[in-house]
């Protein structure tokens, strides 16, 4: 059994005497543990977020579960994913990977997307509904990415 990060520096201090380090640990509902609070709270949002993620958001076509990536050669150009290709052409095909989606809520400080330029979760939701022109609804689009916090 994980102990939650709250127990983490009690351990330490009673194993080593001392906290000398905090180590975190990146948990998902496909672990056997639960993502942070807030995302979970939300389970009726993120299981119709997860219907639209295999569906009409067409998400699980390149991130294909359990490990939400791609199997195989998982590359995409630019065009292909509606962004510009100054950060895939530093890559020897000139492509960008496509992303595991497992533990994504652990980037939020470093942004999201292949190079970090959407802020926010809802920010990629917004660019793959225009870009694909999927036709969400504001509260699809939040059932969407309280399911991505999920992973």
């Amino acid at each position: 059994m994980l102990l939650s990060a709250a127990w983490l520096p009690q351990l330490a201090r009673h194993v080593h005497g001392s906290l000398e380090r905090t180590v975190w640990i990146a948990a998902s509902r496909f672990d056997g543990t639960t993502a942070p609070a807030g995302s979970r709270r939300r389970i009726a949002a993120a299981t119709r977020g997860e219907t639209l993620f295999k569906g009409k958001a067409d998400c699980a076509v390149c991130h294909v579960p359990p490990l939400f990536t791609e199997p195989g050669w998982n590359a995409h150009k630019a065009s292909e994913i509606g962004i510009d290709d100054f950060q895939a052409n530093r890559a020897p095909d000139n492509s960008y990977r496509t992303a595991p989606l497992r533990g994504l809520f652990s980037h939020a400080k470093g942004g999201f997307y292949h190079d970090g330029r959407f802020a926010t979760l809802l920010d990629v939701v917004n660019h793959y509904n225009s870009f694909k022109n999927l036709r969400l609804t504001e509260p699809e689009k939040h059932d969407l990415v309280e399911y991505l916090k999920s992973l």
